[in-house]
């Protein structure tokens, strides 16, 4: 068995001698030298031209990948009455409210991503302790939160992403899986891309996007042409 160690160091040999002026060849070296034994996500590293100190800066939003992410999502939903039966209908995992907050409050996580409509935000905002620093409370800038749950839901279901800026003032976000091919990770890797670009503040001046990483899981770091596909 290949130890990380020799996995990486192999892909490092790899890479110094490759030719990859393109985002179409980075991600097919990407696909080429994954090694381990699963399924690797393939992820992305946005570094932005933002103060990220600064709030009115701040980059969220959310990306529809035309070939979902490869990982099955659990939803929960926050809804009552009508929305209920709506959200189960849509394919949410979790539906309910005041059970659901007391179980939250309790210190369970269970789910991926969280949805609800905006009536219930007033009582939802609670949990903002608890799921804020998470990215689990539902926010309306990434479209988790809306009348139209069945939309939400379905959307989630197919391949929705939200993103965020870190403390250094970088996106982080998987766009795919090693098994999707060159292909479908680069149209998935042109829609989040253009979902950033979208969630740029009017307060950021300059070159916006300054640098662009793309890996698998367990891989190496290849930088892009911001320029290619920004």
């Amino acid at each position: 068995m290949i130890n990380a160690g020799k996995r990486i160091k192999k892909a490092q040999t790899a890479l110094e001698s490759a030719s990859l002026d393109t985002t179409k060849k980075a991600l097919e070296f990407v696909v080429k030298n994954a090694s381990a034994k699963f399924d690797e996500s393939v992820d992305l590293c946005v570094v932005l031209g933002i103060d990220a100190s600064k709030g009115e800066q701040t980059v969220r939003g959310s990306a529809l990948l035309p070939h979902g992410t490869g990982k099955k999502i659990r939803v929960l939903a926050f809804a009552k009455g009508d929305k209920e039966q709506e959200a189960k209908d849509a394919g949410a995992d979790f539906v309910g409210l005041d059970d659901l907050m007391e179980k939250i409050e309790g210190g369970w996580i269970g789910f991926d991503v969280a949805v609800a409509t905006p009536d219930l935000m007033g009582k939802i905002g609670k949990l903002a302790k608890v799921l804020g620093p998470k990215g689990l409370l539902p926010n309306k800038k990434i479209g988790t939160v809306a009348d139209d749950l069945a939309a939400i839901i379905t959307d989630l279901k197919k391949g929705r992403v939200s993103f965020r800026n870190d403390k250094g003032g970088a996106v982080h976000a998987a766009f795919g899986k090693i098994s999707f091919g060159a292909d479908k990770l680069q149209e998935n890797l042109i829609a989040l891309i253009k979902a950033v670009k979208l969630a740029k503040p009017a307060s950021s001046k300059g070159k916006f996007i300054k640098k662009i990483v793309v890996s698998s899981s367990m891989g190496v770091g290849i930088a892009l042409n911001p320029d290619e596909i920004a």
